[in-house]
C-alpha cells in the first residue's frame, strides 16, 4: 500500500463519522446519506493536493460537506420525490401501539427536518453545529472560517426562525383541533 493511500484510509477512518453526521444534519435523508459520505471522500481524495493547510483538515473536509449537501437538496429528485423508505413500510407491519410510536417519533423527525429546511444555509448550519453536534462557538467560527460574533449572529438568527416556525406550527395545529 502506498504512502498516499495509507494517509487517505487515516484521513477515511478519522473523519467517516464526522462526515456522515454532518451531511444527515445538512438535509442529506439517511438512505442517501453513505453514497454522499463516499462521494465526499472521493472529492477528498481527488482533491488533496488542493489542501493548502491554511485552515484544519476537518474544516476543509467540512466546506466540501457543504457542497455535496446543498447540491443535493437543490437536485431534482429530492425536490419532488415522495419518499418511502423500507423502514417506513415496516413500520405498518409492526404491532399496532409500536407501530404508532414508530409513526409519531417519525413524524416529529420530519418535522424538526422540514424546520431545519426552512433555515438559511448558513444559519442552518450554524445552529446544526451548536444545538445538534453541541460545538462551541469558537470551535464553530473555526470550522466555517468566520468570527465568533458571526457565529453568535447566525445562531440568534436561527434560533428566533426555529421558534417562529414552531409557534406556526402549534397555532396551526390548534386550529386543526379546535376545527374536528
Amino acid at each position: 500500500m502506498t504512502d498516499d493511500l495509507k494517509e487517505f484510509r487515516n484521513v477515511y477512518e478519522a473523519h467517516f463519522r464526522f462526515v456522515w453526521g454532518a451531511l444527515r444534519r445538512l438535509g442529506v435523508r439517511e438512505a442517501d446519506a453513505l453514497d454522499l459520505t463516499q462521494k465526499v471522500f472521493v472529492t477528498v481524495h481527488a482533491r488533496a493536493g488542493d489542501f493548502e493547510g491554511r485552515s484544519r483538515l476537518r474544516t476543509w473536509i467540512f466546506g466540501i460537506c457543504q457542497r455535496v449537501a446543498s447540491d443535493y437538496r437543490r437536485s431534482a429528485t429530492i425536490r419532488h420525490e415522495v419518499v418511502m423508505d423500507s423502514a417506513e413500510l415496516d413500520s405498518h407491519r409492526e404491532a399496532e401501539g409500536v407501530a404508532h410510536i414508530v409513526a409519531e417519533s417519525r413524524q416529529r423527525a420530519a418535522i424538526a427536518e422540514g424546520i431545519l429546511n426552512k433555515l438559511p444555509e448558513a444559519q442552518r448550519v450554524v445552529f446544526v453545529l451548536f444545538e445538534l453536534d453541541e460545538m462551541s462557538g469558537d470551535e464553530i467560527a473555526e470550522l466555517l472560517d468566520v468570527s465568533v460574533g458571526t457565529v453568535r449572529s447566525r445562531l440568534r438568527l436561527a434560533r428566533e426562525a426555529v421558534r417562529r416556525e414552531v409557534k406556526r406550527l402549534a397555532a396551526m395545529d390548534a386550529s386543526r383541533k379546535a376545527a374536528v
